[in-house]
């Protein structure tokens, strides 16, 4: 039964790319992309959305694929990024991707109240609508999304139904089988009228997805750590621009996308000394300059084992904040603190302690994994058991304070193994309500700031001190 319904859907897929390149594109080529063109001949996903859509129907669907491909060659879909949308449309905040639903399905985020109707913005806007929707799409290849159409402070001057009808339009005929549902949040009831006209848009296939909520029902499809307050959620996120919001990083359940990077050749036994060795190190070497320094008839200047010291350090600074998780407690909570530039590569921890009583796997990923390398990346932590994860840019690439960083951490109830094997099917089998989140940005110390003190230069008023106490002071003073 499985064989034939595979090989009806590829005999499908192939009348559909016959038909369509002998009776649309070979008469009028130069109406479509034709990365477009291509891809829709390598592509079966692609092509199979537009024959669901259309249930199976050929020639419905090219009729489809034909509007389709119009509209992608006149919004230049293939060439849409940050620098094709105004400025001020990306800092308002009035559409992004942000959070899951409790299915799994990314957020996408239609802030009513920040859209006035206006001719001559319209135009930005949907290509700001386009812009989201075409990442999403690259990224996600056949993923769901669900909309949050949040129409909470709205008034009349907000809703544009042209506006309103390109964002069907997008999910009917450029993105098919995308829309998971459309829930409208908090609409005034001089609306009602507005959206009957919305639902004979969809039509009476996709009505079933409008779903309209109030504060107590939007909790049925969205957990309220991916709502906002003002939905009865508890989500601290708060919209800014640069950089773009947490849709940088790929969907974390998919092993396939870019992620905190880490070296495939090192072993396990050194991904795990690592960051102990170097902090070993450290502690041996603090603990000699002390004993020297405190010494009056030792007391001779050896600047360079002072910078040498000091140098390792700021390499390995110990995080003073902490982040207090349900699963894991995280520090720094905020920010991983980097050297300055002049002073060559510079690494950072990030330590996790687990705080349930079962095991935790995490994950690191990051909005740059070509520049960084992080060790482990893929790892699990035992219960009451802390784990270092060494942070350090690839040689020559510059920390920028747009970098970020995800941790994500789920509870292993019945682990069958934490080996990279069984890790991998653990993440793709978790519920995305059971992922536990937390978001860390970059910040570079400059080297004009008072991070440069070295243990020589406090040796005498810190005889009483151990060498931990030293190196907390160092931290604070190179924060």
């Amino acid at each position: 039964m499985a064989e034939n319904h595979a090989q009806n859907k590829a005999k499908l897929i192939s009348e559909t790319r016959r038909r369509f390149e002998a009776e649309y594109v070979t008469d009028k080529p130069e109406k479509y992309d034709p990365r477009d063109v291509e891809r829709l001949q390598q592509d079966d996903n692609w092509v199979e959305s537009y024959l669901h859509w259309r249930h199976n129907v050929v020639d419905e669907t090219l009729k489809m694929l034909d509007e389709s491909f119009q509209w992608r060659k006149e919004f230049s879909v293939n060439d849409l990024n940050e620098s094709s949308i105004p400025r001020w449309l990306l800092e308002i905040g009035g559409i992004y991707l942000h959070g899951y639903d409790k299915e799994g399905n990314k957020l996408f985020w239609i802030r009513v109240k920040y859209h006035i109707k206006d001719q001559k913005t319209i135009l930005d806007k949907k290509k700001l609508i386009a812009f989201w929707l075409e990442r999403y799409a690259k990224r996600e290849n056949g993923k769901p999304i669900t909309v949050m159409f949040d129409l909470s402070e709205t008034g009349l001057n907000s809703i544009d139904m042209d506006f309103v009808r390109f964002i069907i339009n997008c999910f009917k005929v450029y993105y098919p089988k995308y829309l998971s549902k459309m829930v409208i949040f908090d609409m005034p009831w001089i609306m009602n009228a507005a959206f009957k006209i919305v639902k004979s848009w969809l039509g009476p296939e996709a009505v079933s997805l409008l779903k309209f909520t109030s504060k107590n029902e939007v909790q049925d499809y969205v957990s309220v750590e991916y709502l906002p307050p003002h939905m009865g959620g508890t989500d601290p996120f708060k919209y800014s621009y640069p950089p773009l919001v947490d849709d940088d990083f790929q969907t974390p359940l998919c092993e396939n996308g870019p992620i905190a990077s880490e070296d495939e050749t090192s072993s396990k036994e050194d991904i795990e000394t690592d960051g102990k060795e170097t902090l070993e190190t450290i502690s041996n070497e603090e603990q000699t300059a002390l004993l020297k320094k405190t010494n009056p008839a030792e007391s001779t200047p050896k600047a360079e084992e002072s910078e040498k010291v000091d140098s390792k350090l700021k390499t390995f600074k110990k995080p003073l904040s902490v982040f207090k998780g349900p699963l894991l407690h995280i520090s720094p909570a905020e920010e991983l603190y980097f050297g300055s530039t002049e002073s060559g590569e510079k690494k950072t921890l990030i330590v996790l302690t687990n705080v349930t009583k079962n095991i935790v796997a995490f994950k690191v990923r990051t909005t740059a994994p070509e520049k960084y390398r992080v060790k482990p990346s893929n790892s699990s932590c035992d219960p009451g058991a802390s784990v270092d994860i060494v942070v350090s840019p690839h040689g020559g690439l510059t920390v920028s304070a747009q970098d970020r960083f995800l941790i994500m951490a789920a509870e292993m109830e019945q682990p069958s193994g934490t080996g990279p094997a069984e890790l991998t099917q653990f993440w793709k089998e978790v519920p995305r309500n059971k992922v536990m989140e937390h978001r860390l940005r970059c910040h570079t110390v400059e080297s004009n700031k008072p991070n440069t003190l070295t243990l020589k230069d406090n040796a005498l008023n810190m005889s009483d001190k151990t060498s931990e106490d030293i190196y907390l002071q160092v931290s604070i003073l190179s924060s």
